[in-house]
């Protein structure tokens, strides 16, 4: 087990309550030269690990006897907000994904013209930061399309933000990855689970599927897309809801 990966385990189990009880550590951290220097080495973790592991790299895929008999949901189940609940219940079918930033054509697709779009199929297992695991089965929009689509421009562009409809404690709930990741042919929107819908506790209508990373990573009820040269200029400035919030790392790579 990676050192990285320890420290996840331990945030987890005290909870992030108790990072915030840590006031003075908090406080120390939070000043700008130790944030800076927390990001260099988030940073050279992700490229160190990339030098010895091919970019293209597969995660694993199981086969459907494989699959885990009750797959646990991770984060948030349901979403209160009223426009979210009006599009669950008819369908989702003014539901539009937005795709903007960097790019050289702005997107409004609906749930159904994404699913006219080739589609990939796969059951990986997804590892999640508390410890737990599962394998399950997702259909969904390869993420590298998209982008082909909206034209993304790779001089510029560096990340993709994704805009989240849940909140947590009245936080909107948002993550980001590289294009790295976004553009690996396993990295995609899923819009269907184990041969259905996606249900909405896994994050009806769409879910971020980013195979190689823990499951913190897999954004879930995804509204929007923006593609960023830079993510410490967004909300906390570490890169995603966790990342702020509790001092997970950014880079999040199995």
């Amino acid at each position: 087990m990676t050192t990285g990966r320890r420290r996840f385990l331990l945030r987890a189990g005290a909870g992030a309550g108790a990072a915030l009880v840590l006031s003075g550590c908090q406080k120390v951290l939070e000043t700008a030269p130790v944030r800076d220097l927390a990001l260099s080495l988030d940073d050279f973790t992700m490229r160190s690990q990339r030098l010895v592991t091919d970019r293209k790299a597969l995660a694993r895929e199981y086969a459907p006897s494989q699959m885990s008999p009750f797959f646990r949901p991770n984060g948030s189940r349901t979403v209160d907000r009223p426009e979210y609940q009006r599009m669950l219940a008819n369908g989702f079918a003014d539901f539009r994904l937005t795709v903007g930033g960097l790019v050289q054509r702005s997107l409004q697709l609906s749930l159904a013209e994404l699913m006219e779009l080739p589609a990939r199929t796969q059951i990986t297992r997804h590892d999640c930061v508390e410890g737990w695991s599962a394998i399950g089965q997702w259909t969904g929009t390869p993420l590298k399309l998209l982008m082909d689509i909206a034209g993304v421009d790779r001089s510029k562009a560096r990340y993709l933000l994704f805009q989240c409809a849940d909140e947590i404690g009245g936080v909107p709930y948002y993550e980001t990855i590289d294009l790295v990741e976004a553009l690996h042919p396993q990295t995609i929107l899923a819009w269907r689970m184990n041969g259905q819908m996606l249900p909405e506790m896994y994050g009806a209508p769409l879910r971020l599927r980013v195979e190689r990373q823990l499951g913190y990573k897999h954004a879930k009820f995804v509204m929007g897309i923006e593609a960023i040269a830079d993510y410490r200029t967004i909300r906390g400035g570490k890169g995603g809801y966790w990342e702020d919030s509790a001092d997970y790392e950014w880079w999040a790579g199995i």
